[in-house]
Parts: C-alpha cells; structure tokens; sequence
C-alpha cells in the first residue's frame, strides 16, 4: 500500500487497528507513515468519544481506560471539537446521509486536507467529497 499524505482516523479505523481486526494491519502502516513524519494523523475527540462508549459497553470501563492510554500512545492528534468544527459537522450531516459523529471526521478530513481511514460504508456518502482509505471489514 503507497501511503502520501495526512489521515483522519474514525472510530470504525481505530477499534479496527486495537480489536486486530482484519483493517488492522492498514491502519498500522498509516500509523507507521505518521510516526516517520511522512504525514500526519488526526482523529476528532468525538470519534475517541465513539470508540470509548462502544468498548466500554462491550467490555467494562477497565477496557475503556486502557483504550485512552492506548490511543495516547499513537502517533496521531487528538482534535477537539469546537465551535467552528461543529457547525462543520452540522453542515456536512445537514446533506449527507452520514452518522453526527462521522461527520465530525469527515470536516476534520476536510479541514486538514486529509484522507479519512474507515471501513464504514457510510462514506461512500462523502467518496466525492474527501478521499477514504477503505479498511478490510
């Protein structure tokens, strides 16, 4: 795989790469592209909120904990979500068929001139929009 450029991950990509899902080993070489310098990697702290309420529902807040310190240790920037990203997302979820917190990475994606890192089919929605690097499911 020939990796250029920034990456936004969202939730789909990150519990992908931490589960050892099939995505994983992709979303490590876009890991292993930041960590070098060759580009960037971002995630919205909404699509880190996404992740942290899926593992704690599936596995305890113990898991969640260790998904945080996990994801501390990425090579990635953690966005907040503020004012101007918000009316972003409500913009973009205002005429896409696409979930709030999708549209949170989808503005971040566009805002950083990045590619968005998924396996969720929903960004099929936004292909036209922002490039996607689509994740094995």
């Amino acid at each position: 795989m020939k990796l250029a450029g920034d990456y936004v991950l969202d939730s789909f990509a990150m519990l992908s790469y931490l589960g050892g899902e099939p995505g994983a080993p992709d979303v490590r070489a876009v890991l292993e592209h930041c960590e070098t310098g060759a580009g960037s990697g971002f995630m919205s702290l909404v699509n880190l909120g996404e992740c942290l309420y899926i593992v704690e529902r599936e596995a305890g807040i113990a898991a969640a904990r260790a998904t945080v310190a996990a994801v501390d240790q990425l090579p990635i920037e953690i966005v907040p979500a503020d004012r101007a990203r918000a009316f972003a997302a409500a913009h973009i979820k205002a005429s896409h068929r696409v979930s709030f917190a999708d549209a949170f990475a989808i503005a971040l994606a566009v805002e950083k001139a990045a590619t968005v890192v998924t396996g969720d089919p929903e960004f099929q929605a936004v292909a036209t929009k922002v490039g996607v690097l689509w994740l094995r499911r």
